[in-house]
């Protein structure tokens, strides 16, 4: 192989460094939450709901949009930064933003270790990998109910003041803006990553890892590191989601977490960052008006969303879009082609 040219090089670092610029959609997609703060306020609560699930839906954006990494048992991470908050707080050490450190601290030494098991094997041995974590936290939980409350969870947590000036309020005021920020800045790190040669050797990875090797890509190592780091985003998501409802409960860790996580990131579209999280308002938000107008059988409704979806515009949310902005891209080119002509 000719070794690459410097204009070539050259031509390669701008293009991405325009990539990786923030473009005006982004900006205006911030201010939504803003928007939202003065738009809905009684609706603090289901604010922060989103926002914590569009933290957990990014986790697994990490390591499955952009490593190929299938899993369906990211809720163990979840589960754990869940749990870290509200043991933390059972001792009195309710500080919210060293419960963020130790929750993404606790998380991520699990995904480290759970992730040799992932190398292992095909997608099919991962699914199942993830799968019997999280069951086995599961049970682990329930089992030991003196520890972690059993069924009956752990209430009251104490949540001390963020910074010692902002107290959570019962209205969820300060939580929603709590969420937000940490969702934020979360976003911020994982933006620079994937637009980084890390993330983009992850790309590559997914695209096609026998042949990564051959560029000096370690494989295994990258592996690894995203999926431990989609782990730590897990578990931050599951303690913002404790400190929040001060309030966790066996269901952090259900197997339904996961796989409404899957259903988000479907229905968002996958390795796009902001995938997620326009999964996470849209199905949030539906799941809340269908089970308000019909309470038996709304899933039913939900479900026959997502199978539309899935059958008429694969990719997902913004997956159809980009393919829609493609196509009257084409057809501008073809147009000025026929006027050259």
């Amino acid at each position: 192989m000719p070794p690459a040219r410097p204009a070539d090089l050259h031509e390669t670092l701008q293009r991405f460094r325009q990539s990786a610029r923030w473009k005006p959609l982004e900006y205006l997609f911030w201010c939504l939450p803003v928007a939202a703060y003065f738009l809905f306020p009684g609706n603090y609560l289901l604010l922060s709901q989103i926002a914590v699930t569009s933290l957990f839906a990014l986790s697994l954006d990490l390591i499955f949009g952009y490593a190929g990494i299938i899993s369906l048992g990211h809720a163990a991470f979840f589960g754990v930064g869940a749990y870290t908050v509200g043991l933390l707080g059972l001792q009195g050490m309710g500080d919210p933003l060293t419960g963020l450190l130790l929750a993404a601290v606790c998380a991520a030494i699990l995904g480290f270790f759970s992730s040799f098991l992932l190398l292992r094997g095909s997608d099919l041995a991962r699914l199942m990998v993830t799968l019997g974590v999280a069951l086995m936290l599961y049970e682990l939980a329930n089992k030991f109910s003196s520890i972690t409350g059993g069924v009956d969870g752990i209430p009251g947590i104490e949540i001390k003041p963020i910074l010692g000036l902002f107290a959570f309020d019962l209205y969820g005021r300060t939580g929603y803006v709590y969420a937000v920020v940490v969702l934020f800045v979360l976003f911020w790190v994982a933006r620079r990553i994937v637009h980084s040669p890390f993330g983009q050797s992850l790309r590559g990875i997914q695209m096609n890892a026998q042949r990564m090797p051959a560029l000096g890509v370690p494989v295994n190592h990258r592996l690894v590191a995203v999926y431990t780091l989609g782990a730590a985003y897990a578990g931050v998501a599951g303690a913002v989601l404790a400190q929040t409802n001060q309030f966790v409960s066996l269901s952090v860790l259900g197997f339904e977490n996961s796989a409404d996580l899957l259903l988000i990131l479907i229905l968002g579209g996958t390795g796009r960052l902001y995938g997620g999280l326009i999964g996470a308002i849209v199905f949030i938000v539906a799941k809340h008006f269908l089970s308000d107008m019909n309470p038996q059988y709304w899933q039913f409704w939900l479900g026959l969303a997502l199978v539309l979806l899935v059958m008429f515009a694969r990719g997902g949310i913004l997956g159809t879009a980009a393919k829609w902005q493609e196509a009257r891209r084409q057809k501008a080119r073809n147009r000025q082609q026929e006027g050259r002509a």
